[in-house]
């Protein structure tokens, strides 16, 4: 076994430790809506006097759970906007999420790539041509439809060709629309102070967002994308 392998192994080794050490201590058991609604004050309260350490807390952590795919991003992200406020949240989740996945990104690479090309270069070959042909548009377009999963990008493009600088810089710009509409309506969800509450137009508004975001988006780029091919 060369040195590079043993490498490679150790990292893996220490990946799948980090995810069991975040399953084993129950920690995905914090990341729902119920708990974080009926911890809101206590977290407010810690939010105020120790502003700073709480939120690296919440960049670090966010960027750890992108990079190792851990689930509960999503919910992260309403929560940080719920707790946190709307323009703290957008600073801290809009780059960790990008760090996170450029992080993600490079381990696919690293772990992955050469594997995954001896057995699939045929496909892997496919999507280097999309690229090659439409540049940082390619993975812009696959950044702002939310249909395709956020983790499958960050592996998908780890074995390809891509620059990790352009990677980063086109997840930073792509994925901020949608970063806004799930950060407002967290941001509507953290003053929801009654079930009646949910009936409010600031509410109503942001779930609506949420509904209209993936389907203007698709008929967006699909727009972009024919004229394109006309021109």
């Amino acid at each position: 076994m060369t040195r590079q392998t043993l490498r490679k192994l150790a990292l893996a080794v220490g990946v799948l430790a980090l995810a069991a050490i975040f399953f084993g201590l129950g920690l995905h058991r914090y990341l729902t809506l119920e708990y974080i609604k009926s911890s809101q004050q206590t977290f407010q309260t810690l939010y105020a006097s120790h502003t700073a350490a709480v939120l690296a807390a919440y960049f670090f952590g966010y960027i750890a759970m992108v990079a190792l795919n851990l689930p509960g991003a999503l919910v992260a992200s309403l929560a940080g906007a719920a707790l946190l406020g709307f323009w703290p949240a957008l600073l801290v989740v809009s780059f960790a999420s990008s760090i996170g996945a450029t992080l993600a990104c490079l381990l696919a690479r690293y772990l992955f790539r050469d594997v995954v090309r001896n057995r699939f270069s045929h496909l892997l070959d496919r999507v280097d041509k999309g690229i090659a042909e439409e540049g940082a548009f390619y993975l812009f377009t696959m950044r702002l439809i939310p249909a395709i999963p956020f983790f499958a990008i960050n592996l998908v493009m780890g074995l390809t060709k891509m620059r990790l600088v352009t990677f980063y810089w086109v997840s930073q710009l792509g994925m901020l629309p949608g970063t806004v509409v799930y950060l407002n309506a967290g941001a509507q969800l953290g003053q929801l102070e009654s079930l009646s509450g949910i009936l409010s137009p600031g509410i109503l508004a942001s779930f609506a967002l949420l509904g209209i975001f993936p389907l203007a988006t698709k008929k967006i780029m699909g727009m972009v994308k024919k004229k394109q091919t006309d021109a």
